[in-house]
């Protein structure tokens, strides 16, 4: 599967930036650092997945983003609204108006005793909105519209995230938040759930920020963002293009992260196949830095001895 191809998009300021972000939680005298000077950029429109292990960070990040925690340190804005300065009144706008949130409980997405366009319509009511109309759109747009007069717990559990799709989107959010979407779902539906995500992300404009364990997400997204230890470590970016043969094809590469302090972290295969522990040196070369075990003796040279002593002295 191709991930999306997006159009050309004006200029804008990204829709979501961090800055140095920082989240300290305290429990019984205990203090715990869930993001340690985190910084990402997620432009107007794109499509990104945000992957990592338990403990990493990427639910602490996805919750101050939408809305749901302030972080404590850093800066962070998200369609325009700078996290760190809404009022309980701008932060209910924030959140009824410019995002949407789609939670990988099914059960959390919509309410039981309300039928799918029920569902779809009421944000659309809120937001003062054609309600019928839009919230038939929305389940076509997610190809759930023989869903719509069904209630949640006679839909299955594919059918019903996308109908949380739909309603998410029903407000016309500038941005859409999906904590692991199909993390309830066999493969198939996650399939379906991904591809119908994608579909509707992509006529709409809305930018998506999926947080997941799936590896399967990287098939739909043109970007995949990975946290280690509270900060943005490595991304993929992925891209179409024609090869030799005429055929399209799908192209990725993995890039390492650099914060603004000029700090990267090596991917752990890396670190665990090269023996890399401690400390490690580093060689600069004309176009690119070689990384290099403590007891590696690679060359340096006279000039790169000199520097390297000149740099100590410095």
């Amino acid at each position: 599967m191709t991930p999306p191809r997006r159009g050309h998009l004006e200029h804008h300021e990204p829709d979501i930036r961090c800055e140095d972000l920082v989240r300290i939680y305290h429990t019984d005298g205990v203090e715990v650092q869930a993001l340690q000077g985190l910084n990402l950029t997620v432009d107007r429109g794109d499509l990104v997945a945000l992957v990592g292990a338990s403990g990493s960070g990427k639910s602490t990040l996805l919750a101050i983003l939408s809305g749901h925690d302030r972080p404590t340190g850093g800066r962070a804005t998200v369609a325009g609204v700078d996290l760190l300065t809404m009022t309980p009144k701008q932060r209910v706008h924030f959140q009824r108006h410019l995002v949407g949130f789609v939670w990988q409980q099914t059960s959390r997405n919509l309410f039981p005793f309300l039928t799918a366009a029920e569902n779809v319509a009421m944000p659309i009511a809120i937001a003062g909105g054609k309600q019928d109309a839009r919230a038939r759109e929305l389940l076509d747009l997610l190809d759930v519209a023989d869903c719509a007069d069904r209630r949640p717990g006679q839909l299955s559990g594919g059918q019903q995230q996308r109908v949380a799709i739909a309603t998410a989107l029903a407000g016309s959010p500038r941005v859409l938040f999906a904590d692991e979407p199909t993390g309830e779902l066999d493969e198939a539906n996650s399939g379906a759930v991904l591809e119908a995500m994608t579909h509707a992300a992509e006529q709409l404009g809305t930018t998506v920020l999926v947080v997941t364990h799936d590896p399967r997400i990287s098939e739909h997204v043109r970007r995949t963002i990975q946290i280690r230890d509270g900060r943005t470590s490595t991304e993929v970016l992925r891209r179409s293009e024609v090869a030799d043969d005429g055929r399209l094809r799908l192209v990725a590469e993995e890039y390492t992260v650099i914060d603004r302090a000029g700090r990267i972290q090596l991917p752990e295969s890396h670190v665990r196949d090269l023996g890399l522990e401690h400390r490690v040196r580093l060689r600069k070369e004309p176009d690119h830095v070689g990384v290099y075990a403590a007891d590696d003796r690679a060359p340096v040279g006279r000039e790169g001895a000199r520097r390297g002593m000149d740099e100590e002295e410095s």
